[in-house]
């Protein structure tokens, strides 16, 4: 099987568990992967990552196959909620 024909495999059920299975070392059932098991779920995870990743995040295979990176001020402005979305209450003024 060549890679293209994997990434066309893989449904985005399998990407999900093949990336919890990267990410924690072992599959979403508890069993533990072996380091070879690991390595090619990760590349796996890349190949997909690398055709169907439109919002890439930190450090990951974008769309394309270009490799992502968002640096800490970008990171922290989009996991941060809107200023006017925060209503600041003082308990002292009564």
């Amino acid at each position: 099987m060549d890679a293209e024909q994997l990434i066309n495999a893989i449904t985005p059920e399998a990407y999900e568990r093949l990336l919890f299975a990267v990410e924690t070392g072992k599959w979403p059932e508890g069993t533990p992967l072996s380091k070879q098991q690991r390595d090619s779920c990760m590349q796996a995870v890349m190949l997909y990552q690398s055709k169907h990743n439109v919002q890439a995040q930190h450090m990951t295979v974008a769309k394309g196959g270009e490799i992502s990176f968002k640096s800490k001020a970008e990171l922290k402005k989009q996991f941060q909620p809107e200023q006017s979305d925060i209503v600041r209450v003082n308990p002292n003024d009564e």
